[in-house]
């Protein structure tokens, strides 16, 4: 049976110890330029340290969604009235409903390609016309094992992810790193 964590229920507790402040002036930036009181799905949100609460500070409707049963257990804890659902981003129905904006930072590159694919497919489709999408994945080309998992990661590269916001109704609006040389893709939903 395939694990839909990705080998991150394994290894939560431990995550959650060494989850640092990364990316959160990045997400910051990226919340303060949406509306107050959008509605916006943090995919991928471990237990919502340091991003969830970036957004839920910034006066956002956060829903949230991990496929670590443990990562939802810590956030739910966190976040007692943000609806969070336990499965994997690349097979969900995001609430079987639409949002302003996604955030999905440290997740894409832990999928194989297709799982990439069905990713930004599904994202696109939960996203209102003129929402906007914010992701992380290395603009270079290439695999690598997860340190806290061993996992393989891979990362399709920024053509290629270009491609994909682009055969998905999505356009590339900006491309960024934070302090720690991560790099993010801006795109808003056609």
């Amino acid at each position: 049976m395939k694990d839909a964590s990705n080998g991150y229920d394994a290894i939560a507790r431990e995550f959650i110890a060494v989850r640092s402040a990364t990316g959160r002036e990045a997400v910051k930036k990226w919340a303060s330029s949406l509306p107050a009181g959008c509605a916006v799905i943090d995919v991928g949100a471990g237990h919502g340290e340091p991003l969830t609460s970036v957004l839920i500070d910034g006066g956002l409707d956060v829903s949230a969604l991990d496929a670590s049963p443990k990562m939802v257990a810590a956030f739910k804890e966190r976040f007692p009235g943000v609806p969070i659902a336990c499965e994997a981003a690349e097979a969900s129905e995001f609430f079987d409903r639409t949002f302003d904006a996604a955030l999905a930072v440290g997740l894409i590159f832990l999928l194989p390609e297709d799982g990439q694919r069905a990713l930004v497919r599904g994202l696109s489709k939960a996203l209102r016309p003129g929402g906007r999408l914010l992701f992380s994945a290395p603009w270079q080309t290439g695999e690598w094992t997860d340190i806290l998992t061993g996992h393989t990661s891979r990362s399709l590269g920024s053509e290629a992810y270009g491609a994909l916001l682009k055969e998905n109704g999505l356009s590339l609006s900006d491309r960024y790193e934070d302090e720690e040389a991560n790099h993010y893709y801006e795109a808003v939903r056609r």
